[in-house]
């Protein structure tokens, strides 16, 4: 059997070394030795609670019953658990596994293998773990570095990431880094650049600086202020982007903003309206409502409900505008559908159907339909 030090409730104690387990007793105070000064416990040392450490302490195990604070730093080869209460160590923090029924305050860094936390998890410095649960809220101020992220409330982590999975109810914050998998309930943002293989994101998502992940699924909005490579993107609401973009697939419900060229190797599905202020290249495109950019490319389809406004003009297989919609700007392609009263300027295209009512400025073609009611004001070649 072990020896066991103990320490009165409400006395203070001074130590060095225990051999064996220590017993603090509530309220008391345990003081160290040397510079800085230092408790060495080779067993494992049991708290009753409301207890302050003004040393720093290193044991097997540490177990309190309440509150306990710790002014150094803590070193515990095994279990670091606190239960209904806090724990708050003012300097580093290293164990196996950490168990804090209420809230955690760690001054500097915090290294272990396992963290459970039932409500604030709090980090002045980095934390490096391979699994995290957090109940409530979780801050760090460093870097993190983990497998696995599990957070109920909110999420800040103001330097880089460095996440396997991370999962949160409510607001995720973080300054770029690597992060495979996202799964937030409210929002994401990220103000670095960020790197990624999986967003799903039920509210909004920003992001800042050049980003390159894999797939993004958003419930409202995506901003992106920057430039974004991506595999595929579906958004219930809009897209922004301040750069440039170049993907596989996009599909937005709402409408779709790109400052600077959008280069996609599949399709384009947008509900509303599509605004890009340099050239689109896509496989597909399809649009609701108004496409318009500098020059538009694409191997197959165009088919817009609204309008078309281009500088260059639109080069595809089949270009088609919906009933009382609008090209402006000239069109080369396989073949063009100009809908019922809707308006074209110069198409250049080997068949061309005009349905009732619909005009053209030019129409270059070597199978052309005018359909009744239908006008070219310019030449038909």
């Amino acid at each position: 059997m072990r020896n066991r030090t103990s320490v009165p409730s409400r006395g203070t104690v001074t130590l060095s070394t225990v051999d064996g387990d220590l017993l603090v007793e509530s309220h008391a105070v345990v003081k160290g030795t040397g510079t800085p000064p230092t408790v060495k416990v080779t067993g494992s040392v049991h708290c009753e609670g409301h207890n302050t450490f003004e040393c720093s302490l290193s044991a097997e195990n540490i177990e309190s019953e309440d509150d306990i604070v710790i002014q150094g730093d803590l070193d515990v080869q095994g279990e670091a658990v606190a239960e209904d209460g806090r724990l708050e160590v003012r300097g580093n923090l290293r164990a196996t596994r950490v168990d804090v029924d209420d809230a955690l305050y760690v001054g500097k860094d915090l290294t272990a293998d396992e963290v459970d936390v039932g409500g604030l998890l709090d980090i002045n410095g980095s934390i490096s773990a391979h699994e995290i649960d957090v109940g409530g809220s979780l801050r760090v101020k460093g870097k993190a570095k983990t497998d696995e992220v599990d957070v109920g409330g909110s999420l800040t982590i103001e330097s880089e990431a460095d996440i396997s999975s991370l999962s949160t109810g409510g607001a995720a914050r973080v300054n770029g880094g690597k992060i495979n998998e996202i799964d937030v309930g409210g929002s994401f943002e990220s103000k670095g650049p960020l790197t990624f293989e999986e967003i799903d994101v039920g509210g909004a998502v920003r992001l800042t600086g050049k980003n390159q992940g894999g797939e993004i699924e958003v419930g409202g909005t995506l901003e992106v202020n920057g430039d974004l490579s991506f595999d595929k993107i579906d958004v219930g609401g809009r897209v922004e982007i301040t750069g440039s973009a170049e993907g596989k697939a996009l599909e937005v419900g709402g409408k779709v903003q790109v400052d600077g060229a959008l280069k996609l190797s599949g399709s384009l599905e947008v509900g509303g309206k599509v605004s890009v202020g340099k050239e689109v290249t896509a496989a597909n495109i399809e649009v609701g409502g108004r496409l318009q950019a500098e020059n538009i490319t694409v191997q197959r389809r165009v088919e817009v409900g609204g309008s078309i406004n281009t500088v260059q003009g639109v080069t595809a297989a089949l270009v088609e505008i919906g009933d009382h919609g609008e090209i402006q700007g000239p069109v080369k392609a396989e073949e063009v559908i100009i809908g019922r009263d809707a308006r074209a300027g110069t198409i250049r295209a080997k068949r061309i159907i005009l349905q009732n009512g619909s005009s053209a400025e030019n129409v270059y073609g070597e199978n052309v339909t005018v359909e009744s009611h239908a006008q070219v004001s310019g030449e038909i070649q």
